[in-house]
């Protein structure tokens, strides 16, 4: 970090292990201590604090002793936009579950089965998430004791992936640590492309792995997935989460909204100032107060007239104003600098339609793409994983360059007025065209194999609905209500 900035994480809170290779690591494991410390003490704060951001725990407006004076009102007013901003893009992506689809149907099916098992649209959803709020999130494969393919999401703030020093940056090894909660016994698993090895920390603060029969000799679980089966989803090239770069905005709103509160609370608990040669005391003045109602009896000076006497409240004065256009200001900035619309803005009507709404979210749409690159290669390599344990188990292959994975943005469209022109200018659409528009159906082919079946089934006798028909019907209706009138 250079000298003299100050910068809310340091640039070792979010920078890549690295390593030479795996074997190499494990013949110093003292440098894996360091990485383990390293991430708990630099990486971990940071990971807490988006967290914290995320759940509605804003730390700078929480801090002890905001306000000097402690007889005044010392009001926290948080603003979940950390919230805010993580879930519009997570439904965005999303909220439309993406599709997975592979040329030779018996894979395909495969592949389906594996998410289905796996609830892969909440996982996904969930992983996208993660991404969001800490700029990465981790995938974890295994095979359970039912011979199941399965893949689970591990928590950001307890483990990290090692990358090997070359420019393509392969996974070497990743890192799970945790402590249990009743014994307090802190537990290491460390999973290489080929052994998966559970470790602990001695008296002395090493880490020694369990089931070993000497400091040098090594045992694991066999990895069959040949390759590291922690995945790491990375939000982009820096890793940064979608409002980490807004904190400060955050910070400002909130203080800017708790100080309004405390005016007004303040103005509410205003101190009484009375002026003048009075005929009152204090326990008086106290009790008609309490009554909201002060009646001031004044003394004649030493000339004999009367004196007058004032009274009002003293308090700060506060440009509300400038503090509501202040807000706004900032509000609009969050939105700028995360790409998401401020839904509450009157410009922001609810009866956009799909394309308007488009332009309105353009710049959402080029930090999509690019987040979709990367959450696709991280798919592949989770089918790709699954596919060397598929050889090895007689399963078949996944070849992952033939897999197709399409996400769709979760915004509304006029499919209605496009297919309306369409018909309108003689075109014609087969039926798995029209059926892959629905979105409720995730595999068309299965469903027209599921229509055929049902044809089959069909009474002789009963009329069959002719699809091709109905939509040519349909363009002549409409030329003969639109034609010239003859």
């Amino acid at each position: 970090m250079a000298t003299g900035t100050k910068q809310r994480f340091s640039d070792e809170a979010n920078e890549h292990f690295t390593y030479e290779s795996a074997e190499k690591l494990l013949d110093n494991m003292e440098h894996l201590e360091q990485m383990i410390e390293q991430h708990k003490k630099v990486q971990r704060p940071r990971l807490q604090t988006l967290q914290n951001y995320f759940k509605g725990n804003n730390e700078t407006i929480l801090k002890d002793n905001r306000r000097r004076e402690e007889h005044l009102a010392d009001n926290r007013a948080i603003h979940n936009f950390g919230e805010y901003v993580c879930v519009f893009i997570q439904g965005y992506m999303f909220g439309i579950p993406l599709k997975t689809t592979y040329d030779d149907k018996k894979i395909s099916e495969f592949i389906m089965e594996i998410n289905r098992i796996n609830d892969a649209d909440e996982h996904n959803s969930e992983i996208g998430l993660d991404q969001s709020i800490y700029g990465r999130a981790y995938e974890l494969l295994y095979r359970n004791e039912n011979d199941e393919y399965r893949f689970t999401q591990v928590d950001v703030l307890n483990t990290f992936v090692i990358y090997d020093e070359s420019v393509e940056r392969n996974s070497i090894a990743a890192v799970r640590y945790f402590k249990n909660k009743w014994s307090g016994e802190e537990s290491v698993h460390l999973y290489t492309a080929d052994q998966i090895y559970k470790m602990v920390y001695d008296d002395s603060g090493k880490l020694v792995f369990i089931h070993s029969n000497s400091e040098k000799e090594r045992e694991g679980e066999v990895n069959y997935f040949q390759g590291v089966p922690i995945i790491e989803y990375e939000n982009n090239k820096f890793r940064q989460g979608d409002f980490e770069n807004i904190l400060a905005l955050i910070d400002m709103y909130d203080g800017a909204q708790s100080d309004l509160a405390n005016y007004s609370e303040d103005l509410n608990d205003a101190m009484l100032k009375i002026v003048g040669s009075l005929d009152l005391d204090v326990e008086e003045a106290k009790e008609m107060k309490e009554k909201n109602i002060l009646f001031l009896r004044t003394e004649p000076n030493v000339d004999g007239k009367e004196t007058n006497a004032d009274a009002d409240y003293i308090y700060k004065t506060y440009d509300v104003t400038g503090s509501e256009a202040y807000k706004t200001r900032i509000a609009n900035d969050i939105h700028l600098f995360t790409a998401t619309p401020n839904l509450s803005d009157e410009n922001f009507a609810g009866n956009m339609s799909g394309e308007v709404m488009k332009y309105k979210l353009f710049l959402m749409e080029q930090k999509r793409a690019a987040k979709e690159r990367r959450f696709k290669r991280a798919l592949r390599e989770r089918y790709r994983l699954i596919s060397n344990m598929m050889q090895t188990a007689s399963e078949g292959v996944i070849d992952v360059s033939k897999l197709t994975i399409t996400f769709t943005e979760n915004l509304p469209k006029n499919i209605e007025g496009d297919m309306q022109w369409f018909t309108n200018a003689g075109g014609q659409l087969s039926q798995r065209t029209m059926i892959s528009q629905l979105r409720f159906v995730d595999n068309p082919d299965e469903e027209i194999e599921q229509l055929e079946e049902e044809e089959k089934q069909r009474p002789i006798n009963q009329p069959q609905y002719d699809f091709e028909e109905h939509q040519h019907q349909n363009s002549q209706e409409h030329e003969e209500v639109t034609g010239d009138g003859e």
